[in-house]
């Protein structure tokens, strides 16, 4: 019997997800577990995989298409096998829109609507009686920045005009408008700009970490740390491990992290509304810079893992996620974060907590100091690091005796062993 094939939720904050690619043609057949797309999501490119095996008998969503959470993209079944019944059983009905942009009535369906329009000249697709063919996601997004869909050629099916118009439209250069004998930066002092549309994982980041300020009291701790004894470790784990399995001094400082978390329970815990929900291992998110920002792949269970288990997992999944490869189980759920932006010469800064956790470190660059040590002034490689709390769960001495331990496993690494 022929299925619908839908669009699952792909990550937490997904609403929608937009088709990269058919790995499969219609026609073809496929195994159970088989990943017959790829869907681009707010935060990564995802597999589409097969629950069973069959026949991919049609495709509703092309390339480029996007669909709303539990949306049929598919049909499949058995090669030849009829399904004309489940295609009628898809369609939507047509939804109407005024002249002025004005919905009558919601739009959930992603499939084909009609809209009605004045009559124009223009040669915008119309369907037999007149009205413009648009997608309801492209209708929306047309309605909410004020386009007007008479100026919008389709590239939908039948000449459509689907999201893909529309963002090309949004990010379509504007014409300048100013005096025939001035600009206005020349009277005002302003300078020229562009503006471009976000993508679906900046806005994502934008609301959180706006939440994130509004909603979770701050306060922040700072520590020096001496880093002699670890730079001194990763040398001697260097020296003896493939260059594939080369660790750096972020993976002892994750390491170093899960032991202490384990130690400070009111640090390894999360603000539940009316609860405190405590963790028994450290999941260490992981910031991690891609191209459309910021996204935290987890460490699971970092407290229970050698160095060089960390430094691989680290590489594999920092890989996949500038990939935009990674899963959603695989940067969600964390129960405390690192950032770390000593790389690139920062020595000290303060990082906005991801909620629901309740702590993050900001880790800046070790340098060479000098600092007094048994009376003598001597160089040493000091390194900033700055932890954000969430003061509904970290008091002020909960955090300082929390990096007062995280300090005495990176200055004597011995006592991770303990």
């Amino acid at each position: 019997m022929a299925d619908k094939f839908t669009m699952p939720k792909l990550s937490p904050t997904m609403e929608e997800g937009q088709i990269a690619r058919w790995l499969k043609a219609e026609g073809d057949t496929f195994e159970e577990g088989e990943t017959i797309a790829e869907v681009d999501t707010d935060k990564a490119t995802m597999e589409l995989t097969a629950l069973k095996g069959g026949t991919l008998l049609k495709i509703l969503k092309q390339g480029g298409e996007t669909a709303l959470l539990n949306e049929t993209i598919a049909i499949t079944g058995k090669t030849g096998e009829d399904f004309s019944a489940l295609l009628a059983e898809i369609g939507t009905k047509p939804v109407a829109v005024s002249s002025n942009g004005n919905s009558q009535s919601k739009v959930e369906e992603a499939k084909p609507v009609e809209i009605i329009q004045p009559k124009v000249e223009e040669q915008t697709p119309k369907s037999g009686d007149g009205r413009i063919l648009v997608s309801p996601i492209a209708a929306r997004m047309a309605t909410e920045n004020g386009i007007d869909l008479r100026t919008i050629n389709g590239s939908g099916p039948q000449g459509r005009i689907i999201k893909r118009d529309i963002e090309t439209a949004l990010e379509s250069p504007k014409p300048k408008v100013q005096s025939p004998s001035f600009t206005a930066s020349q009277v005002f002092g302003a300078s020229n700009f562009r503006d471009e549309s976000a993508s679906k994982m900046r806005q994502i980041i934008a609301e959180r970490l706006t939440a994130s300020t509004q909603n979770v009291p701050h306060f922040y701790l700072t520590v020096e740390i001496e880093m002699d004894s670890v730079i001194a470790l990763r040398k001697q784990i260097n020296a003896t491990v493939s260059e594939a399995e080369k660790v750096s001094v972020n993976d002892i400082i994750v390491k170093a992290a899960a032991m202490s978390l384990v130690k400070h329970q009111w640090v390894n815990a999360s603000f539940q509304d009316k609860s405190v929900r405590f963790y028994e291992d450290a999941d260490i998110s992981i910031a991690v810079a891609i191209e459309d920002g910021l996204i935290t792949p987890v460490v699971r269970a970092a407290n229970k893992k050698g160095l060089l288990a960390i430094s691989a997992e680290i590489k594999e999944l920092a890989g996949r996620a500038k990939a935009k490869k990674l899963q959603p189980e695989e940067y969600t759920g964390g129960t405390f974060s690192i950032s770390n932006l000593g790389m690139f010469g920062i020595e000290q800064f303060t990082a906005i907590i991801n909620p629901p956790e309740a702590g993050i470190l900001a880790i800046g660059g070790a340098s060479e100091k000098a600092v007094v040590r048994n009376g003598e002034i001597v160089v040493r490689n000091m390194m900033n690091v700055t932890m954000s709390c969430d003061h509904r769960v970290i008091d002020g001495a909960t955090g300082a005796k929390f990096l007062q331990t995280f300090k005495q496993m990176l200055e004597t690494p011995a006592m991770m062993l303990l």
